[in-house]
């Protein structure tokens, strides 16, 4: 779930900075930079874990901060598919189950990829697994804030850099919000025995 990735940055010391230590300032500086930020094809940065190489600082004309290459290491949330992860059920709607696992909450699990039978119930607005026994079915309900088991079978990286508008977005009406899109998205099944609310693999 948590990976160390390898990074080498710039890192800018303004110079009311001098006095600290340098490896702390630049701690610092790259937590600011990166810490809660999704980074394109590597995922959710959480935190920085070590810095492993400092190479000479530079100070530059008109500017009177340091500027410093560093090669680090940061911890970032980036499951590998397949791996079973548990979550808690933010939500649902037609799109699917929305899942959350606290400090990430771009899952989706699709309708194709729930327990079979299922039905979205519009008056309660959750999804509902049929479970078919010798009694005859039985719904059980993907309630919100239930924790749920799921598979993560496939991930989208969105790059939501800035840039310029469009000709098509010019033409539009500019009363027309564009829709904001997650830069990291996962997406789960829990389509197999064992995946899916706790509640329902507990023996009483």
């Amino acid at each position: 779930m948590f990976v160390l990735v390898e990074m080498v940055d710039t890192v800018r010391i303004p110079p009311w900075q001098f006095e600290r230590k340098l490896n702390d300032s630049i701690a610092e500086e790259l937590n600011k930079k990166l810490a809660n930020k999704v980074v394109y094809n590597v995922g959710l940065c959480i935190c920085l874990f070590d810095i492993t190489k400092l190479e000479d600082a530079y100070v530059f004309p008109g500017d009177g901060a340091s500027h410093t290459k560093v090669h680090f290491r940061y911890v970032v949330f980036h499951p590998f598919l397949d791996e079973v992860l548990i979550g808690k059920i933010k939500g649902c709607s037609p799109e699917g189950v929305h899942v959350s696992l606290g400090f990430f909450d771009d899952i989706l699990i699709p309708p194709e990829s729930l327990q079979q039978p299922a039905k979205f119930d519009e008056a309660e607005q959750v999804w509902v697994w049929e479970y078919e026994t010798e009694e005859g079915a039985h719904d059980l309900y993907m309630d919100t804030s239930e924790e749920i088991r799921f598979r993560v079978v496939d991930e989208s990286f969105v790059d939501t850099s800035p840039t310029g508008p469009s000709a098509a977005e010019a033409t539009s009406s500019s009363e027309e919000l564009p829709r904001k899109e997650a830069p990291y998205t996962l997406v789960g099944s829990i389509s197999e025995p064992g995946l899916g609310l706790l509640s329902w693999w507990t023996s009483n």
